[in-house]
């Protein structure tokens, strides 16, 4: 097997798409297949669970729910700068649905994340509103800390406004060390940040926070 095919079959399976589909002359583009993944235990998971998930014209995963935080990985793909875009579905009750993106990870605990809380996206409190989306950085930087030494710095909220039932598209710019957060085809971002690591690279998977599960569908990697 001379080397392009080798690389292209490696890629295959960590990102559960075929060899044909990755022809030279593709985009640069790159969409796992997670419900795949899920089915064929390639992912490396950290505190949850991952099952392929069906839903209508969404195929992905769901994670489960657990006490703590908790990622699942990508295994074989290595993000630096770039856009992620993906589905995501949580729910509306409070304090249990906390979902997003970790990237530039190494493990289950050292990670840059952007997650969302659904349960504020439409909150009767205007101070709940403006905690719907979060830039964190473990283990140095977790959302208690941000809050307390620079509140409205690193959580904002999201516009426009999602179902916080229903499934939101995301789209996460990585351009180190800028962070840019857009939702439903925004073009003004809901979230703009500095990171708060000093990793230009790492892992990259789905993540949940404490008590919280979620959905996950239709990701789309496009590295710079």
């Amino acid at each position: 097997m001379n080397r392009r095919r080798f690389v292209a079959s490696a890629f295959a399976c960590a990102t559960g798409l075929s060899t044909h589909s990755m022809s030279l002359g593709q985009s640069r583009a790159i969409r796992p297949d997670l419900a795949q993944l899920a089915a064929g235990n390639r992912l490396l998971s950290f505190n949850r669970t991952a099952g392929s998930l069906t839903d209508a014209a969404r195929t992905g995963v769901r994670l489960s729910e657990a006490a703590g935080d908790g990622v699942v990985y990508l295994v074989g793909i290595e993000f630096a700068n770039g856009t992620i875009e993906i589905d995501v579905r949580g729910k509306d009750l409070q304090q249990k649905s906390f979902l997003g993106v970790a990237f530039h990870g190494v493990d289950g605990a050292t990670y840059d994340a952007v997650y969302f809380r659904p349960f504020n996206f439409r909150a009767g409190d205007p101070e709940r509103q403006k905690r719907a989306v979060q830039y964190i950085s473990h283990p140095g930087y977790p959302w208690q800390k941000l809050r307390a030494e620079q509140p409205g710095k690193y959580e904002q909220a999201v516009i426009p406004v999602p179902d916080p039932n229903g499934w939101f598209r995301a789209r996460i710019v990585v351009t180190s060390p800028k962070v840019s957060v857009f939702v439903e085809g925004a073009n003004e971002p809901s979230l703009f940040v500095n990171q708060l690591s000093a990793r230009g690279k790492g892992l990259i998977g789905l993540w949940a926070g404490n008590f919280s599960g979620g959905d996950f569908a239709n990701l789309r990697l496009i590295p710079d």
